[in-house]
């Protein structure tokens, strides 16, 4: 970070956000942060990729966490520096809806999570595949009524053709903005 990015940061005139974005793998991460981030960002995803691209006032490091099983226990050495989580979920894979619960469930009882008011936006995904349970199923099968202490909103997307997301985004971004104020 150079001189003018550390003084623009002290004189608030720039927003950093760090953003973990969670799910199992094949849920569409990737796709979505690609359908977000602008052209000119290249990102290499080998485990953990990250994108850096601003929306509004706000530049937005976001983290693209693994999903395979074997690398969802790293997840949680990113919780104390993210700011804002965007949790993923197969609206399709009807059989592992219990496991992205049980991940999600694991997610909100971190000690590094818990006791944070941090916003959580959750894209239900895949919205174009036959059969995909709507967003409201989906909110209901992970319990979503059930988180009190953190604001959170779920969102219909087809990240194919990159609807659904920017109403997310918006949500995302007005959460954060509130925080900060």
């Amino acid at each position: 970070m150079g001189l003018f990015d550390k003084l623009a940061g002290w004189l608030g005139l720039k927003k950093e956000v760090n953003v973990l974005c969670l799910g199992l793998d094949n849920s569409g991460k990737t796709t979505i942060i690609n359908q977000l981030k602008p052209a000119n960002v290249n990102m290499t995803n080998i485990f953990i990729g990250f994108s850096l691209f601003y929306f509004c006032s706000l530049s937005f490091t976001v983290f693209d966490m693994s999903g395979q099983g074997r690398y969802r226990n790293l997840w949680e050495h990113y919780y104390k520096e993210g700011q804002a989580i965007i949790f993923v979920i197969d609206s399709a894979d009807k059989l592992r809806m219990v496991v992205a619960k049980e991940e999600l469930d694991t997610l909100l009882n971190h000690p590094d999570v818990k006791h944070r008011r941090i916003p959580i936006l959750f894209f239900a995904n895949k919205m174009d595949v036959r059969d995909a349970l709507s967003s409201v199923k989906v909110s209901q099968l992970l319990c979503l009524e059930n988180i009190k202490d953190k604001p959170w909103h779920i969102c219909a997307t087809d990240a194919l053709k990159g609807e659904g997301l920017q109403e997310g985004v918006d949500w995302l971004q007005d959460q954060i903005k509130t925080m900060r104020t």
